[in-house]
C-alpha cells in the first residue's frame, strides 16, 4: 500500500503535502508559506480586522539587522503547515511545540537559514507584539507581564490584504533571497 496513502497528510496551497506524523515536507516552497502565512490571522483571529501571520513577518523583518532579515522573514513560517496556534495553548501542548521545532528545521535547512542567533529576531517579534496589541487588540487592555520593557513602534499599522501580504512577503523574500545568494 502507498505510504502516502495510508500516512495522514495536510495538502499545500501548491499541490505539496506536508506529514504532521512523521515531520517531513514534499516540497518547502516558498509560495505555500507565503499563502498559508498571509491567509492566517494573528491572534485567533481575535483582532478588531483582518492581520496576516505573513505581514507580521515582514514587520519583524524590517526590525533586525541585515543579515538577520531573512531568518526573521520566516521565523513564523512553520506556522503555513501547522497553523498560528495562540500562546497560551502552545503552553499546554508541548509536544506541539516540538514538532513547530522540527518544521521550523526543515525550513531552516530548505533555505539554507539559520535560527541560532534568534536573540535580536526574539526582541523584534515583542516589538511588533507590543504594536500588534495596541493597534489590533482594542479590548486587550490587561498587562502583558513579557512586553513591560518592550515599546512599540510609533507608527499605527495598517493592515494589509491577505492578497497584499502575501505578494509583499514573496517580493521580500525574493530580494532577501538575492542578497543571500550574493554572500
Amino acid at each position: 500500500m502507498d505510504h502516502a496513502i495510508t500516512t495522514p497528510y495536510v495538502s499545500t496551497f501548491s499541490g505539496n503535502r506536508f506529514y504532521p506524523l512523521e515531520p517531513r515536507i514534499d516540497h518547502v516552497a516558498i509560495e505555500d508559506i507565503a499563502h498559508g502565512l498571509a491567509y492566517q490571522c494573528r491572534f485567533n483571529g481575535q483582532t478588531r480586522e483582518f492581520y496576516s501571520v505573513a505581514q507580521h513577518s515582514l514587520i519583524v523583518a524590517s526590525l533586525v539587522p541585515p543579515p538577520l532579515q531573512l531568518a526573521a522573514l520566516l521565523h513564523d513560517a512553520a506556522e503555513a503547515y501547522l497553523g498560528d496556534m495562540v500562546k497560551p495553548l502552545k503552553v499546554l501542548l508541548p509536544a506541539f511545540a516540538a514538532l513547530e521545532d522540527q518544521v521550523s528545521a526543515l525550513i531552516a535547512a530548505a533555505f539554507a537559514i539559520d535560527f541560532s542567533d534568534y536573540a535580536p529576531i526574539k526582541r523584534a517579534d515583542l516589538i511588533a507584539l507590543a504594536t500588534e496589541k495596541r493597534d489590533l487588540m482594542p479590548h486587550s487592555a490587561e498587562r502583558w507581564a513579557y512586553l513591560d520593557d518592550i515599546r512599540a513602534l510609533p507608527e499605527p499599522i495598517s493592515a494589509m490584504s491577505p492578497g497584499q501580504a502575501k505578494q509583499a512577503f514573496l517580493a521580500r523574500f525574493a530580494e532577501l533571497d538575492a542578497l543571500a545568494a550574493h554572500r
